[in-house]
């Protein structure tokens, strides 16, 4: 059995502040330690650490919790909706390379039978605890915002079709994308939300009053606000200003620089608040693996300089964002509190998996999935479940 560790010297954010020269004790059992200050004074009373504790010094780092990614498509090469088994773990240790230690797989528009097919496939890894579940975006969304998803394998939210993709998931459908303006869009919101799934506005050209309709509905999520929906207008506000203004929705965010403009950014966390913001990759497999051609889906994508366009028509086709360039961004680029980027980044998208139970802070209890930043917010270590998967001080 591995020796607990104590993680000693960094400074520790936790959900009630960051705290200088802290601790963290990690279990043998991968567990962030219950009682650790006993731990630690018997640690003094003994004149050093028991046999059993490996110390870990980290003085002059920062401890935060492991990452969560609630829209991913794919990383290292490998894609969540075309991918083998295989293809699928591939791409999710891509991601835990780069902290994102509780991943969500992403599909993208397809043929029913193949999404359900794919469901199916994915619902397993879920099962064994590789992925966090599944978020269907497309094919219920809307032509006029379809972004890098195929026209012709486009079709209305029927309820009927919604629930053929959630039962193929096997309780492991976690959010569906939807036009929510379409016919049967509003009906499906109600579906999902009496089955326990998050109904997420995306894809999208509602109006606000549409838009509205929606999130009283029991929509909950702004899927990348701003990206494949109306932008904010004076007299016709749009979704953008619905899905800002209602404190029931949490607004996913894309912060990359190349998605939003620094100040878009700013504007939606400023009004959304720290506590309704959710950052995500929206990553596609050129995702930490390189420039070159790919597919999404059955479309064509050329990655140049690390931005993600089909190759007909240019549209903007994902991203190749990891969530530890985006924590990093957030926090020297945009100037936020550290604070609040690891609520956007780690505690806000597990609550609303419903997880933070288990992850999303460094608390007693919860699994250890931790990540280590250097002084200028660089990754320099990653812990899954109490087992470094980047070990801060390896040569």
């Amino acid at each position: 059995m591995a020796p607990s560790k104590v993680l000693a010297g960094a400074q520790v954010v936790l959900p009630t502040g960051t705290v200088p020269n802290g601790r963290v004790i990690v279990t043998d059992g991968g567990r962030i330690a219950e009682g650790g200050t006993a731990l630690l004074e018997r640690s003094r009373e003994l004149g050093g650490a028991p046999a059993d504790t490996e110390t870990v010094d980290l003085t002059g780092h920062w401890l935060v919790p492991g990452f969560v990614d609630v829209h991913n498509h794919g990383g290292g090469g490998a894609s969540f909706t075309s991918g083998t088994a295989e293809d699928i773990l591939h791409g999710v240790q891509t991601h835990r390379l780069h902290g994102t230690t509780t991943v969500v797989a992403s599909t993208v528009t397809g043929e029913m039978d193949a999404l359900a097919q794919r469901a199916g496939l994915l619902s397993e890894l879920a099962e064994q605890g590789d992925i966090a579940g599944i978020h269907f975006e497309g094919p219920f969304i809307s032509p006029c915002r379809k972004g890098a998803h195929s026209e012709a394998l486009l079709r209305h939210p029927d309820p009927a079709e919604v629930r053929k993709l959630v039962d193929a998931a096997r309780g492991q459908a976690r959010m569906v994308t939807l036009a929510t303006e379409l016919p049967g869009g509003i009906d499906s919101v109600r579906l999902l939300a009496e089955l326990g799934v998050i109904a997420a506005i995306g894809h999208t050209d509602a109006t606000y009053e549409q838009t509205k309709e929606a999130i009283d509905a029991g929509a909950t999520v702004a899927t990348h606000l701003y990206n494949a929906m109306p932008g904010l207008g004076h007299r016709a506000p749009g979704p953008i200003a619905a899905l800002l203004e209602d404190e029931r929705i949490t607004i996913e965010l894309i912060n990359d620089g190349t998605h939003l403009h620094p100040a878009s950014f700013e504007l939606a966390f400023r009004h959304a608040g720290a506590g309704r913001v959710a950052l995500i990759t929206d990553a596609m497999d050129a995702a930490g693996f390189g420039d070159g051609t790919y597919l999404l889906g059955p479309l064509e994508v050329e990655v140049k300089d690390g931005v993600a366009r089909l190759t007909e028509g240019g549209s903007i086709a994902g991203s190749t964002l990891t969530m530890d360039r985006a924590f990093q961004r957030s926090v020297t680029v945009d100037g936020l509190p550290i604070g609040d980027v690891v609520a956007a980044i780690s505690a806000n998208p597990a609550k609303l998996l419903g997880v933070y139970d288990r992850v999303g802070s460094l608390e007693p209890g919860k699994d250890a999935d931790i990540v280590v930043l250097d002084a200028e917010f660089a990754l320099k270590g990653v812990m899954r479940k109490g087992e470094w998967v980047i070990d801060p001080t390896a040569p």
